[in-house]
């Protein structure tokens, strides 16, 4: 039977919104084509007794269970990244536990891949800050995930950002850390559309002449990248920095407004993924992935196309904020109990917001429960007062 709530539609404005049935998404087993790690978020726990705006607390069964899925699935987990609110209110000391607990649960899971990001979160920026203690932070995070046996991504540094007198700066940071690493690493530049602190990364405002930056970096330095993952909403930056990488440094995309024609790819090369959207899609992106694997690209585009709308609304800006909607979709299907996040996070974003995302999550076939589903959205919707 057919199930209808009422949702808001506009400014003011309410309308009924009747449901549409799951799509069955086939199961799909790597390998894949393409290497595809999704970024996992965590899930707060709702009956510590914490300050949720100043300590997190993590429900870490429920976490863990949901690396678990993403495993089943044939997803790699990129773990402790912005996507697990990494400066938004989980902090280093939990960001290493979080390491912890994910590399011990791959242990008991064949093929699980799984890399975790380091960074200097844990040093303050400001501007008695020297580029030397910018490199003992990096130092200090890589040392520590790598003792625990972890693979790691690196990730961009605010601290850099106002440490850094030059381009030159970066390139002695990244160059320093690279010499040390065990492993070749995941970079990551994180654009400023997810961190505003981010801006001007790589030494300049202008993101083609930081990719100069970055690029002639990576070639000094190309026996210790494993790939770089580019967050900046842009597609053909990405395409021209792909292009321009060395024959051994992957592009990983982290456009999650153009995630699939980007790993499809072209003549002339395709990307692989470390999506954050990947953790609110993961049964739609495995089986696209499998179907791409099959030689069969137009299943590969049938299936992710109705997800594009939604994860275009879920990083709409401010962008920072998308970490809300991810966490958002693990409610409606079932993978928590509850609409809390590490923060407070949850308030981020408006019930308009949020009823355009279950909408376009439902269009997608991507709500596994529709029932279970309605009675999650009417509960949230009740508490910004809507009679659903």
């Amino acid at each position: 039977m057919a199930i209808t709530l009422t949702l808001p539609a506009a400014p003011g404005q309410t309308a009924p919104y009747t449901l549409q049935q799951p799509k069955a998404f086939p199961a799909a087993k790597p390998p894949f084509s393409r290497i595809a790690f999704g970024a996992a978020h965590v899930v707060a726990d709702p009956l510590a007794d914490n300050d949720p705006w100043l300590k997190p607390a993590i429900d870490w069964d429920r976490t863990i269970a949901f690396r678990r899925h993403l495993w089943s699935l044939g997803l790699g987990v990129a773990e402790a990244m912005d996507t697990a609110q990494r400066g938004m209110g989980l902090d280093w000391k939990d960001a290493l536990e979080l390491v912890r607990h994910s590399l011990d649960a791959a242990k008991d899971v064949p093929g699980a891949v799984i890399a975790s990001g380091a960074g200097t979160d844990h040093l303050v920026p400001g501007p008695d800050v020297t580029i030397d203690q910018v490199i003992a932070a990096y130092e200090e995070q890589c040392g520590a995930i790598e003792k625990l046996g972890g693979r790691i991504i690196l990730m961009a540094s605010r601290a850099l950002v106002v440490a850094a007198k030059s381009p030159d700066d970066y390139i002695k940071v990244y160059s320093r850390i690279l010499s040390g690493v065990k492993q070749p690493v995941i970079l990551h530049w994180l654009g400023e559309m997810f961190d505003p602190a981010l801006a001007g990364y790589w030494g300049n405002a202008d993101h083609m002449k930081a990719m100069d930056v970055c690029l002639d970096m990576i070639a000094a330095n190309a026996a210790k990248v494993d790939g770089i993952k580019i967050s900046l909403l842009d597609k053909d930056k990405e395409i021209v920095m792909r292009r321009r990488l060395p024959a051994s440094v992957r592009m990983y995309t982290g456009d999650d407004f153009n995630y699939a024609e980007l790993i499809a790819g072209d003549e002339q090369g395709h990307s692989e993924a470390l999506l954050g959207i990947f953790d609110a899609i993961a049964p739609a992106a495995s089986a696209a992935l499998g179907a791409l694997s099959r030689g069969d690209e137009k299943t590969f585009h049938d299936i992710l196309a109705p997800t594009v709308p939604l994860s275009r609304h879920i990083f709409r800006a401010p962008t920072r904020f998308y970490k809300t909607g991810v966490v958002f979709m693990a409610y409606l299907n079932g993978h928590q109990d509850h609409f809390l996040m590490v923060g407070g996070q949850q308030s981020t974003r408006s019930a308009l917001h949020l009823a355009e995302l279950f909408r376009l999550a439902d269009a997608a076939g991507l709500l596994s429960d529709p029932e279970r589903a309605a009675a999650r959205m009417k509960a949230v919707m009740a508490v910004h007062g809507i009679a659903a």
